[in-house]
């Protein structure tokens, strides 16, 4: 009883005239006065003078004090939730500024970098190295901050179309259409990203210059005949060399001409012209064809005579017997006569008739 008495004793110090947010202003007749301080106070040691209160206003203040509190407390009617010491939601406010700074220095300072990919880091603005692919930490942003780059992927630029032409000059002072395709991927990201301002712009820019500076260099028939190869080999060493000298961090992979042609306004009769070249090289390409076969038929043929001299030298008398019934067998073989050289008998008979005339005699039969 002595507890609650001070408990109750100390709610009214609490709650009184502007020592706690439930207390009565003065006047108000809201409670009672209490006692003079005569010594310290608190819920276990209360005055001889508090002790001596009822335990019925002890109990009442308790009640109030419980009651307020569980309002305060969102317990109660009209309760706003959780307070703390009358400072509202400082708890959950700190342990959420924790949480988005945790998770905020997590997603800052690790970076994961796919096989494909570069980081380059920057300090401040200012590059400080690069990460490989794999899981890299740096430090948190705003201090450090990654740009991802990928190294690996082919990147194409058309240059000319069908829709528009692509004028050049060729060495014989003729004017071609071309229309070419650039194939190139980054080889190093911090020159890629830090020397060039407009790394595409450049690399179109560089790709123009240097296909009027090849194609300048050739006539119009090499241009549009069968050293497109050789130009487009030329063409992307050239530009390897300008944006090395760059230190553009770039690889020229390759260049494809998709379109050589001469103007529209010609065009057709450069075509008429390409055909005839064509076929006078077909024909070309076929008497080469025939002039080898009979070399080599003859190259055959004296091979076979060397062999047979060497038969001659060693015996010549059944060397030239066997060539005689050879030429006798190629000579008489189409010949529908037949000539027996044996005594007694008819050296010619007339096979031809023979054979004319047994028809008729199966008919007259």
């Amino acid at each position: 009883m002595t507890i609650f008495s001070g408990w109750g004793a100390r709610g009214r110090a609490l709650f009184s005239d502007n020592k706690g947010p439930w207390g009565s202003p003065p006047g108000s007749g809201g409670g009672q006065e209490p006692p003079p301080d005569n010594g310290p106070s608190g819920p276990w040691s209360e005055t001889p003078k508090r002790r001596a209160a009822g335990s019925r206003p002890a109990a009442s203040s308790l009640d109030d004090f419980l009651r307020k509190s569980r309002g305060r407390l969102g317990g109660g009617p009209g309760g706003g939730g959780i307070n703390f010491g009358g400072r509202p939601d400082r708890s959950m406010l700190m342990w959420a500024v924790i949480g988005i700074a945790a998770l905020w220095f997590l997603f800052t300072t690790m970076h994961r970098i796919a096989p494909e990919e570069r980081g380059v880091v920057t300090r401040f603005g200012r590059y400080s190295h690069t990460l490989s692919p794999g899981i890299g930490l740096t430090l948190p942003s705003p201090i450090d901050r990654v740009q991802k780059v990928n190294v690996e992927e082919i990147r194409p630029i058309d240059l000319g179309s069908a829709a528009e032409e692509t004028l050049m000059l060729t060495g014989d002072q003729n004017i071609i259409d071309i229309a070419y395709q650039i194939r190139w991927n980054i080889r190093d990201p911090e020159q890629y990203l830090f020397e060039l301002a407009t790394p595409e712009d450049t690399i179109r820019q560089v790709a123009e210059s240097s296909m009027r500076m090849i194609v300048g260099q050739v006539t119009l028939q090499d241009a549009i005949g069968n050293k497109r190869g050789e130009i487009e080999a030329r063409v992307a060493e050239e530009m390897q060399q300008t944006l090395d000298s760059y230190q553009s961090g770039v690889v020229i992979q390759g260049v494809a001409i998709k379109q050589a042609d001469p103007p529209a306004a010609v065009n057709d009769a450069f075509k008429d012209v390409t055909a005839a070249q064509q076929d006078a090289q077909s024909y070309i390409n076929d008497a080469n064809a025939y002039a080898m076969q009979l070399r080599q038929k003859a190259q055959g043929e004296a091979t076979a005579f060397d062999k047979v001299y060497e038969q001659y030298r060693l015996a010549p008398g059944v060397t030239k017997r066997r060539m005689y019934y050879e030429t006798m067998e190629r000579v008489l073989g189409g010949v529908d006569k037949t000539i027996v050289e044996t005594p007694g008998v008819t050296p010619y008979l007339p096979l031809n008739e023979l054979k004319r005339s047994a028809p008729r005699t199966g008919e007259g039969q």
